[in-house]
């Protein structure tokens, strides 16, 4: 039984925010969310991790200002771990996910709120609208926004409104997430994808109403941004693991290229060493035309006009960087499993604060 299960939950909404080195985003995101018009009570539970920043530091002062926030610990600093501590010391019926790399757009929880009641669904979400401030990270965001750079998802462009496979963060009933038991804590990327899908098990509705919009900011640096979509990748192995064809065919994609490089590579090899000769070098060949056809869609990208010329020679290693990155995360969490794979970009980062 969870902790507040004997205590009647009152109407309102429990903002719930995982916390770990998010000075330099925290205060907007937190802004953004006390600044949602509302009917009715709100609070927004901060999970802190132990971040080395002064995430923390910063976290106690904006509590301090505002009694609207309520901060709870999570050492271990896993998303899933944070959010659950979160929900239940949450006090509302309605809980609504937020990022700290994020910020909602005005209006968001009132307008999720009328689309839960209209649906009837246990879960509402919007697109999420990557945006950038340097090159590279604008470069990032144009990636996110493009169904070339992640595959197409709802959240990343959709323009049709209904049932959905998953939501990107979500305004939920927290009478369902209850049903279902609350996320998964041994999954540390893939989380809302996986409760999302318990949810559908168990005959609720997830629901994509393109109306709700969320700011979210890449990563700053290729490193980072590297170092993310391998963690990703592999969770999303691992979630095949367990769970095989309810992958959508699209996360196939990104392993598919690494494997053709990898067997692009050999054919290389072969041939300069005169190993593959003649009739069947030629037709070893062939290996090379899927990558040719990669790299062209690559470059066309990056010519996408009314983006600086910093922004174009970016995208020409930012969309490798996120297949081949996520492609080999994946080959290794299908393989090996995820295990205790982290998402080392979240770790000892330091951070200019946003205007």
């Amino acid at each position: 039984m969870h902790d507040n299960e004997t205590t009647t939950l009152r109407p309102g909404v429990t903002f719930v925010m995982p916390v770990l080195n998010e000075r330099a985003y925290l205060a907007h995101a937190v802004e953004s969310v006390l600044s949602q018009q509302l009917p009715g009570e709100a609070e927004l539970v901060l999970a802190l991790g132990p971040s080395t920043d002064g995430t923390t530091e910063l976290a106690r002062e904006l509590a301090a200002a505002d009694d609207r926030i309520r901060l709870v610990d999570n050492p271990a600093a896993d998303i899933p771990v944070g959010l659950n501590a979160a929900i239940r010391a949450g006090r509302y019926d309605t809980v609504v996910r937020v990022d700290a790399h994020s910020e909602l757009s005005p209006g968001y929880a009132a307008r999720a709120l009328a689309t839960l009641e209209r649906t009837g669904a246990a879960n509402v979400g919007g697109v999420m609208h990557a945006e950038g401030r340097t090159p590279f990270q604008k470069a990032a965001a144009w990636a996110y926004n493009s169904p070339i750079g992640l595959g197409g998802g709802a959240y990343h462009g959709g323009a049709r409104e209904g049932e959905a496979e998953s939501a990107y963060l979500g305004v939920m009933r927290r009478s369902v997430l209850e049903e279902v038991g609350l996320f998964d804590e041994s999954i540390r990327r893939g989380e809302d994808w996986e409760l999302n899908l318990r949810i559908r098990q168990a005959g609720h509705t997830v629901w994509f109403d393109p109306a709700l919009s969320v700011t979210y900011w890449p990563r700053e640096s290729w490193v980072r941004l590297a170092r993310q979509f391998r963690a990703t990748g592999a969770w999303r192995g691992e979630l095949v693991r367990r769970y095989g064809r309810r992958n959508g065919l699209r996360f196939f994609a990104p392993p598919a290229l690494v494997l053709n490089v990898a067997v692009a590579l050999v054919v290389a090899v072969l041939q300069l060493t005169g190993v593959l000769s003649g009739i069947g070098s030629l037709v070893a060949a062939v290996v090379y035309l899927p990558l040719v056809a990669y790299a062209l869609l690559v470059v066309a990208m990056a010519l996408t006009p009314g983006r600086s010329i910093r922004e174009r020679w970016w995208t020409l290693a930012v969309l490798p960087t996120m297949h081949l990155s996520w492609g080999w995360g994946f080959l290794g969490g299908v393989l090996r499993g995820a295990h205790d794979t982290v998402d080392a970009s979240r770790l000892g980062t330091r951070n200019t604060p946003l205007p």
